[in-house]
């Protein structure tokens, strides 16, 4: 039977917890939607918003969280823009313990009953050959959407923190920490990047109250003019000395003069400073989409692992 709860920030922190102990012993299992910064992020910025469209569902074995659900159902998303998008299919990010691999045909038919008639889409661990098999057996098939050369699949990418080259930052700019910036010039710099982009200071607040947020590992990039022209949120996980940027954007008038090769490289200073020694970060991995890809490898990031973007389609039922 499908169950209709909010996800709410108790059990954000469960899946949390249930993404540090996939790290500490198969991090390739930890897919783009179900990491510890990314888990956060989405919940912060989102569930003002769009709270009201999500649905959750836990699975626990001794009193430990051992799988999860949560389904994005229809919706309406107003962008900065005033334009408004309708979300007419479902999505589902989902995480199971490797140890209770099986749980992920519950999974399965708890995202069925609850979207049923509905597109629905999951992303999935490329690496995870169990329930890849799973979803096939269920008539999950790749997305069309996710394929070629602009294929619309990420890929987790990594690094320790050993060696740090020293950021350059263009004459007149400088770094700064959401501790010390003005709140909407914060909301601005991200939809500045992202835009058009449904983030707004309600978002911001979300994020700021979601488990793992800090201030002071939330960066950006001051033009001349004082205003904020790129940013990122470093995510720390603590128990396994990770963490992660997400997101990470610049204003497209600034692209192209090293402000987020800088960033970066002074975000990683500062998470090593806060205990990290490794770091993490997701990009789109298609050919088509390089230019994030090769910011990332410039900066010293490999390929971790990769997701799979799986589609059923309204009319399988």
């Amino acid at each position: 039977m499908a169950h209709s709860e909010p996800l709410t920030g108790a059990d954000l922190r469960l899946m949390q917890g249930l993404a540090q102990r996939l790290t500490a012993i198969r991090p390739d299992l930890v897919n783009a939607d179900a990491s510890f910064g990314e888990l956060a992020w989405n919940w912060g910025r989102g569930h003002v918003h769009d709270g009201a469209s999500w649905r959750r569902e836990l699975w626990f074995a001794g009193g430990d969280l051992v799988a999860w659900g949560w389904a994005r159902l229809p919706r309406q998303v107003r962008l900065c823009d005033g334009s408004v998008k309708d979300v007419t299919g479902a999505s589902l990010a989902f995480q199971v313990h490797p140890d209770h691999a099986e749980l992920v045909d519950e999974v399965i038919g708890w995202y069925e009953a609850t979207a049923a008639g509905l597109r629905r889409t999951v992303l999935a661990g490329a690496a995870d050959e169990f329930g890849l098999r799973r979803w096939a057996a269920h008539g999950y098939d790749a997305d069309p959407a996710s394929l070629g050369d602009t294929g619309t699949w990420s890929r987790l990418n990594e690094r320790d923190l050993v060696d740090i080259e020293q950021p350059v930052l263009p004459d007149g700019f400088r770094f700064r920490t959401a501790d010390h910036v003005d709140a909407q010039a914060v909301v601005q710099a991200h939809v500045d990047a992202w835009a058009p982009s449904a983030y707004t200071a309600e978002s911001y607040e979300g994020v700021r109250t979601s488990p793992g947020y800090r201030g002071d590992l939330h960066v950006l990039v001051q033009a001349p003019d004082a205003s904020m022209v790129s940013s990122a949120i470093m995510w720390l996980d603590e128990e396994n000395k990770t963490a992660e940027f997400e997101p990470v954007g610049t204003h497209p008038d600034y692209r192209r003069r090293g402000l987020a090769r800088a960033m970066l490289l002074h975000g990683m200073q500062l998470a090593r400073a806060a205990g990290a020694t490794h770091m993490t970060v997701a990009c789109l991995g298609a050919p088509g989409h390089s230019a994030a890809r090769e910011l990332y490898e410039g900066v010293g990031f490999r390929e971790l692992s990769r997701d799979a973007v799986l589609v059923k389609s309204a009319a399988s039922g």
